[in-house]
């Protein structure tokens, strides 16, 4: 069984960084991902991709990445539900990032350069997790693995 995504986009808006109760780093942001094809009208449409980052990955994102700018993902699609207030069962697919690539340095993405794209000559920031190029190599444990106990999470906290 396989759950590989891989998804180039630009940020909507800038990434959103928060800390469990047990102090474990965990950043929101979505992402905006074009369509392959053009719709009826002739303009391009994109989907808006929901990614969560954790651990110093998390912090890498909310300290470098910022609305506009191209980044890549890399991680697996999860679907989690809960009950809202009205009792009704809510589904919530996202992203769980292993890996994020800036594909633009932050001096490009001030620019107005249009034609800026992954092979533009913005790929050297790079920012991982277990298997990307930054945490230093060594791998990182669930912080939930051995808990077992409910994580307290407001419905302020929520993205939706």
């Amino acid at each position: 069984m396989l759950n590989r995504v891989i998804l180039i986009g630009r940020l909507t808006r800038d990434p959103e960084l928060r800390y469990t109760p047990a102090g474990v780093a965990v950043t929101q942001f979505t992402l905006a991902v074009d369509r392959p094809f053009t719709s009826n009208q002739g303009q391009r449409e994109a989907d808006f991709i929901p990614v969560v980052t954790w651990r110093q990955l998390a912090e890498t994102c909310a300290n470098y990445l910022r609305k506009g700018r191209l980044a890549a993902v890399e991680g697996r699609i999860q679907v989690r539900n809960y009950d809202n207030n009205e009792g009704r069962r809510v589904y919530v697919t996202e992203i769980i990032a292993d890996n994020v690539r800036f594909l633009e340095s932050a001096n490009s993405a001030n620019r107005d350069d249009s034609g800026m794209g992954m092979n533009g000559g913005g790929g050297g920031n790079s920012g991982g997790g277990n298997r990307g190029s930054y945490g230093g190599g060594r791998e990182q444990q669930d912080p939930f693995q051995d808990d077992g106990r409910p994580i307290d999470i407001s419905d302020d906290d929520l993205p939706f």
